[in-house]
């Protein structure tokens, strides 16, 4: 976000007038001012603005009610897909006014424009270029591959009885949902009639009447909750938390039907608000409460947690245990080439390291990163912990494509996306320096490691990373989702010319 005037044409075409009138000089520039939430403050003539030239790609669209909480979908247009536009499926629960308006959202999003940017700015090296060629230049680097218009989406409905708190689609079987409801049950439902139909039309908006459709299984806890996560490695494994403190296994016993033991995994002394499978691990999960703590659980080991330690100083609201390409990314994968191969080796090394860190964010706003493998004495060793959020953190989730970045959504209605491999260089901030030609001055008590601020969205609760589109997140808030695509998200993934082998 940056400072901007209210009546910026007006300004423009007064700016315009004044310099067609007068010789151009070379005098120095005002620098932009970088806004920073919680510290800066806006004169009675200044808004906010955003800069469209941070984002490859940015999108708002609204389905009706606000949502809680939602996910991607797995799906086969392609495993790694870098040209724009794309196409995206979701699954989504309502929050709506009254109990029996809601419904589960089943829903694709076409078009999604955007366009590559150029990490730094590119400057011209005549001063007296008039502006009419520098608005049509930046005009033609506004224009986005895709199309003209935003996202056309296309949803179909399930009714749901009550609000949805959480929603999770199986890795492996993503036409498989889990919702959890604010009556108390985990609903186990089958989306695939549904995807079917959304693929095979193009017809914007609602389609057809609200189904009514049975789900595949229901369990009833004793209380409402939030907590609920599918296995990666072990197709229909589920584990969900409520708010009475305990958690509960379901196995699967065939493809449409669970086993749920009644005998739930006790420790904490609060509310489980959240819930990870091991990457590694196919009988190990995490769990967090608001009793401050972080537990792990092993299900052979009873139920009871193997180990448990204070993680924060407030309510743990969420965690995330970092799945870089984790097995259930190599389930997907049917052919491939020797290359590829080669490189899908090292990945998995990789993602053997790292698959120990577990990100945490509490309701002070702290975030903290522990490596598992340093776990003594019933605590784990905080490699990372930043403060920078000062409201409660509602989302956070490691990146499926850079081991080292994550993205967190907080109450402060910004998105944060973090790497945890930079650190400050000051030869290299100068080198930065000399080449946008000190443009924009960076704050100078900003984390190294904060790579990039989304604002714009009220209230944010949820985003999720898509798996398959590398650097696009989606977050769902109080007034809709965002799409959205920074352009200073760099990965290391091959081209699709490199990757045409494979088979999604």
């Amino acid at each position: 976000m940056t400072r901007g005037i209210k009546n910026r044409q007006k300004a423009k075409n007064k700016n315009k007038a004044k310099k067609r009138g007068e010789a151009s000089s070379s005098g120095p520039q005002i620098p932009v001012k970088v806004w920073q939430p919680g510290v800066d403050k806006l004169e009675e003539d200044e808004e906010l603005q955003c800069d469209p030239s941070a984002y490859n790609s940015l999108h708002g669209f609204h389905i009706g009610w606000s949502c809680l909480s939602f996910d991607i979908l797995r799906d086969t247009l392609g495993l790694v897909r870098t040209e724009f536009p794309h196409t995206m499926y979701f699954v989504t629960g309502t929050q709506a006014e009254k109990y029996s308006w809601n419904y589960i959202g089943i829903f694709k999003a076409s078009n999604i424009s955007g366009k590559r940017r150029e990490l730094l700015p590119k400057h011209g090296s005549s001063d007296s270029m008039d502006d009419e060629d520098s608005d049509s230049e930046d005009d033609s680097e506004d224009e986005e591959e895709g199309g003209a218009g935003g996202p056309t989406l296309q949803l179909r409905r399930v009714t749901h009885e009550g609000c949805i708190n959480r929603i999770r689609s199986m890795t492996q079987n993503p036409h498989i949902c889990a919702s959890w409801g604010e009556s108390g049950y985990v609903q186990i439902w089958d989306m695939s009639a549904h995807l079917t139909a959304l693929a095979e039309t193009e017809i914007e908006g609602v389609q057809g009447v609200d189904a009514v459709q049975v789900p595949l299984q229901k369990f009833k806890h004793r209380d409402e909750g939030y907590a609920i996560d599918w296995s990666p490695l072990v197709p229909g494994r589920l584990v969900s938390g409520d708010c009475n403190n305990n958690i509960y296994l379901w196995e699967p016993t065939s493809a449409a039907t669970w086993n749920i033991d009644k005998t739930p995994f006790t420790g904490h002394t609060g509310s489980v608000e959240d819930l990870q499978w091991s990457p590694g691990e196919p009988h190990v999960f995490a769990s967090c409460s608001v009793d401050k703590s972080i537990a792990i659980w092993d299900t052979r080991l009873g139920r009871s947690p193997a180990a448990s330690f204070e993680a924060h100083k407030a309510d743990v609201n969420v965690l995330s245990w970092n799945r870089y390409y984790s097995i259930g990314f190599w389930c997907s994968i049917n052919s491939i080439s020797i290359l590829y191969l080669l490189m899908l080796l090292y990945l998995i090394v990789l993602s053997r390291l790292v698959s120990c860190m577990l990100a945490s964010g509490s309701d002070d706003g702290n975030i903290s990163i522990r490596d598992l493998r340093m776990l003594k004495d019933g605590d784990a060793a905080v490699v990372a912990r930043f403060d920078y959020h000062k409201h409660p953190i509602t989302s956070i989730e490691w990146s499926p494509h850079e081991s080292s970045s994550l993205a967190v959504s907080s109450a402060d209605n910004q998105l944060t996306i973090w790497d945890l491999s930079l650190e400050k260089d000051e030869e290299e901030e100068a080198e930065f320096k000399a080449r946008t030609k000190e443009l924009v001055n960076a704050p100078e008590d900003l984390p190294p490691q904060l790579l990039f601020i989304h604002q714009g969205q009220k209230d944010p609760k949820e985003l999720h990373w898509h798996t398959q589109i590398p650097g696009m997140i989606v977050c769902t808030a109080a007034d809709g989702f965002n799409v959205l695509m920074p352009s200073n998200i760099q990965n290391t993934l091959p081209s699709e010319p490199e990757i045409s082998s494979i088979t999604s």
